[in-house]
């Protein structure tokens, strides 16, 4: 167990996920397109990369917004929004790039960011709640 500050603890986080999600990913969309991992890792990382900007660019446009309309709490149907939107503008991102890399339509390039998503809704459960145990929050959640 390693109590980090709380700006390294999020660095870290984003390494550590991203790397595994790269590897993940390179095996998964390999699977995907009948290719090999060498053919697939370009485009993972790509779509890493793509992820990590999109999440900085729209969260900080939500909490502006947030400001905007002077919300003090985050509610369940802001939650939802806010989740429709992240996912939805990655996947406007990510669609073209698959449809470029793979030369595939856009519904086979739409499946396979679907399984991405499915795979990635486990994985960010499933890594998070890892990453807890070995990095503690540095102060108690507050409810």
């Amino acid at each position: 167990m390693y109590i980090l500050e709380a700006r390294l603890r999020r660095i870290i986080y984003v390494i550590i996920f991203e790397f595994f999600a790269i590897v993940f990913s390179t095996v998964l969309l390999a699977a995907l397109s009948q290719g090999d991992a060498a053919g697939s890792l370009p485009v993972a990382i790509v779509v890493s990369v793509v992820a990590v900007v999109w999440n900085f660019v729209y969260n900080t446009g939500f909490e502006a917004l947030e400001q905007k309309l002077k919300l003090t709490e985050r509610t369940v149907i802001t939650r939802i929004l806010h989740a429709i939107g992240f996912e939805g503008g990655l996947i406007l991102a990510i669609i073209p790039i698959f449809m470029y890399w793979y030369q595939v339509g856009f519904i086979e390039a739409f499946m396979m960011e679907a399984a991405l998503l499915v795979f990635f809704l486990v994985y960010t459960f499933v890594f998070t709640w890892v990453f807890d145990r070995i990095f503690p929050l540095p102060r108690p959640v507050e409810a």
